[in-house]
């Protein structure tokens, strides 16, 4: 069975998982009869998944004991709820499980084995979002401990879109004092980090000779980055460290892996835990993937046991890019949407 029959075969699995009474949650239950189609019957391959209406603004308010399957074991209890960054209105919520976070994790890691062990500094959001613990772990996994700088994005949105500019440079300043002096004091071999606030950084001499000196690899995810930016930063600001991208999603639980890229930053290429994860690139105004090369808006689904979110449509474009699996796509180009749903879209430092 090839890459592809295989995530259909799962696709088609997670279908009888999540609408079966005995397994299935109460949120898809009650409304497996108002889809306009039969899932169990009906989705059958990755591009099925694209019949699913995008309903993750329903989980916005939806308690979230009716998002657990019936058929996860009593054992296998919640680890977390994370919620989505809330630029677009209330957040939404999504239950973690220990099962998942460790799988992913694992297959993350396993990309990234030459990153050697060292401690990180992660100046980022501990919660509600899920950067904090995922941090913890990259820290854990590389033998060492995570040195946390707490970031709270919606207070710097709020600022931005107030006009309140000095206020929010004045947050950005008192995170960017506490990452100095851990920066001072300890040995930090990587540092996880937003592109805004690296940006910040290395605008800053003293915390600029800092990361110089002792980082080895920077990590940066939360906010998009352009290629120009990547390859100054990279290239002419902090020459001697590694640089690799992550870009996810809550709805999904997950992040990426960065293809390497020979030439350093001339290419950004990011690819999804299929059949776990599977990215689609859309013409927004068909809902169909777009060619190969082309630009599109970004559509998330997740499909495990331990939740189920198809169809997620994301604030984000990308050129659709080949998977290595041949299920769904990998993204290229990624940059925030300005407006979604009418709304101006604030990205701030996340």
């Amino acid at each position: 069975m090839d890459t592809c029959e295989q995530a259909n075969e799962h696709i088609r699995a997670m279908m009888r998982w999540h609408f079966d009474p005995a397994t299935g949650s109460r949120f898809w239950l009650e409304r497996r009869d108002r889809l306009g189609f039969d899932p169990i019957k009906d989705v059958r391959s990755v591009d099925d998944l694209l019949k699913f209406p995008n309903l993750v603004d329903e989980l916005r308010d939806v308690p979230v004991e009716h998002l657990i399957p019936r058929g996860i074991d009593a054992a296998e209890k919640p680890f977390a709820v994370y919620e989505s960054g809330g630029t677009s209105g209330a957040p939404k919520r999504f239950v973690m499980f220990e099962n998942w976070f460790d799988q992913y994790m694992e297959w993350e890691n396993s990309h990234y084995t030459a990153d050697g062990e060292g401690h990180a500094l992660a100046v980022a959001p501990s919660g509600p979002h899920m950067l904090g613990e995922y941090s913890k772990r990259i820290a854990n996994a590389r033998g060492g401990i995570r040195f946390s700088i707490d970031l709270d994005p919606r207070w710097v949105k709020r600022l931005i879109a107030k006009g309140d500019t000095a206020g929010a440079a004045a947050y950005v300043d008192h995170l960017l004092e506490q990452a100095e002096l851990v920066l001072r004091s300890q040995d930090i071999a990587f540092l996880i980090t937003t592109p805004p606030l690296l940006a910040r950084m290395a605008e800053r001499p003293s915390t600029r000779a800092l990361i110089e000196e002792k980082v080895r690899l920077v990590i940066w995810t939360g906010a998009h980055m352009d290629l120009d930016a990547l390859d100054y930063l990279s290239s002419e600001i902090f020459p001697k460290a590694q640089f690799r991208g992550s870009y996810g999603s809550t709805s999904v639980l997950s992040g990426t892996v960065q293809r390497p890229d020979p030439e350093g930053a001339g290419d950004v290429v990011f690819d999804s835990y299929a059949p776990y994860v599977i990215y689609r690139v859309v013409d927004p105004a068909t809902g169909r993937p777009v060619d190969f090369g082309e630009e599109g808006a970004v559509v998330m689904n997740y499909l495990t046991r331990y939740g189920l979110v198809p169809n997620s449509l994301e604030r984000d474009l990308a050129t659709r890019v080949p998977s290595p699996t041949g299920a769904g796509d990998s993204l290229r180009n990624i940059h925030p949407v300005a407006e979604m749903d009418g709304q101006k879209m604030i990205e701030g430092v996340y």
